[in-house]
């Protein structure tokens, strides 16, 4: 979708004639939307199961599509685009929750890492679908680029069906039997299953020599319920776990990804690319980036670890960030024609959406969904995605309203400097996380200070 909606919003301008504040609201409402989506999700996929939400989210993606490939006037589509848009808040929670719920801790970066890989792959298929789709006519040529979505929708509902249910959800719902056997198709060994079996039974308060089929698990003693052990009364651990899943998804699009993303047509007519075809082309380009890079990011993330790829990552994007300023600047401020300047904004682009997803784009999911506790974690990743949703949603709908007013390279100095606070919140307040069980989580944080993390000790040396 977001994809899609990069070069859809060109043709929807032209048929529709809507403002520059339309557009605004029309790319941003998805990200209000998901807001609200995650929050509910959370919920959702605690009383249903991860699975069952997934194809929630499906379904809703489905019912999106299909108004805004109709899309006869502004209203219907924003209907759609709302619609899709708590499919987006479900799908963004219950992915990497599920992908992270079911991996043991040794490739758990790797798969948790796909769907982000997978979100990549969607965005430069719907940039190449602009390119053929945009050769139609003006009034089908949108329209099918944003319906099409529907058919992965519908292979999404169908396809995890015959996927396992996460065994820590099974768990603390008391089916031990179903989770044992889910935990024999997703380890290597009956040994492994065995020792995962017993961590999660450990972490959900359930006696370890229980062979029940069905058993009902114990209540915390002074439990208000989730959303107090997560706000009102957090332990120290979960209190830095939130502040921590809170401070990744902010950074995550304040630094300015969805801008790029979203608005990259934009962004390059503004350097100098003027023809829609070689728009649309220059477009995949950044497609082609993003994915290249979350595949070689997902086989680094349990070998360099979390922390280091973030690090790396935002220092790039900081760099990357000031050149495509000062070249867009450039651009904005002379008279004539600077093919340099042209060049250096589309090289700077690329940089930028290449480290930003050899690191952070990938590293927000994986992270926020394994730190949490289990009787915690959706709920706790829903915060994190409620906040990335809602950041999302103020540069979507706010970038073209600040770039007229201090220019587009002044708009770029700004995420960069919102960068640099990025660089000094991960490295003060994010410990590493690779290799580590999800029920070590609490453990880690728990025994966290700032010398740790600085230092790049063990947190845990001297349990």
């Amino acid at each position: 979708d977001t994809g899609v909606m990069s070069g859809a919003l060109i043709f929807i301008k032209e048929e529709l004639e809507i403002s520059d504040t339309q557009q605004e609201v029309l790319a941003g409402i998805l990200n209000i939307c998901a807001l609200v989506g995650s929050l509910i999700a959370g919920r959702t996929a605690d009383y249903i199961g991860r699975r069952y939400t997934i194809t929630v989210a499906s379904i809703l993606f489905m019912v999106g599509s299909i108004l805004m490939g109709y899309g006869p006037n502004y209203t219907i589509l924003m209907a759609g685009r709302c619609v899709a848009g708590i499919g987006v808040g479900f799908a963004l929670l219950i992915a990497p929750v599920y992908s992270a719920e079911i991996s043991s801790a040794k490739s758990r970066g790797f798969l948790t890492s796909l769907p982000e890989l997978c979100i990549g792959i969607g965005i430069l298929l719907g940039y190449v679908i602009n390119y053929f789709l945009g050769k139609l006519s003006l009034k089908l040529g949108w329209r099918l680029m944003l319906g099409i979505a529907a058919i992965p929708s519908l292979a999404l509902a169908l396809g995890i069906l015959v996927m396992p249910e996460s065994p820590r959800w099974l768990v603390m719902q008391g089916h031990l039997e179903k989770a044992k056997n889910v935990l024999l198709q997703i380890s290597n060994t009956e040994q492994e299953a065995e020792l995962r079996f017993q961590d999660i039974k450990l972490a959900a308060g359930i006696d370890m020599n229980d062979s029940k089929e069905m058993v009902k698990v114990p209540e915390k003693k002074n439990s208000g319920g989730v959303w107090k052990e997560l706000i009102i009364r957090p332990t120290y651990a979960v209190r830095w776990m939130l502040i921590a899943a809170v401070g990744i998804h902010f950074f995550e699009h304040a630094t300015g990804i969805e801008a790029v993303m979203l608005y990259s047509p934009r962004i390059f007519k503004k350097a100098g690319v003027t023809s829609k075809d070689k728009l649309l082309l220059t477009t995949i380009g950044v497609g082609i980036t993003k994915v290249s890079f979350l595949i070689i990011a997902s086989f680094f993330l349990d070998r360099v670890g979390r922390r280091r790829l973030l690090l790396i990552s935002t220092g790039g994007m900081i760099c990357s960030l000031l050149v495509l300023g000062f070249s867009l600047t450039m651009v904005d401020t002379s008279d004539k024609e600077l093919l340099w300047a042209l060049t250096l904004s589309i090289v700077a682009t690329y940089f930028f959406v290449a480290f930003f997803n050899i690191g952070l784009g990938p590293v927000t999911w994986v992270y926020s969904s394994e730190i949490f506790p289990l009787k915690l974690r959706a709920q706790g990743a829903s915060i994190g995605v409620a906040v990335n949703r809602l950041t999302n949603a103020a540069i979507s709908m706010s970038f073209i309203s600040i770039y007229k007013a201090i220019t587009i390279g002044g708009a770029f100095f700004v995420f960069a400097g919102s960068s640099v606070l990025a660089w000094l919140f991960f490295y003060f307040f994010l410990p590493e996380t690779k290799g580590r069980a999800l029920e070590e989580m609490e453990m880690i944080f728990s025994k966290y200070d700032r010398r740790n993390v600085t230092t790049g000790t063990d947190p845990t040396e001297n349990v």
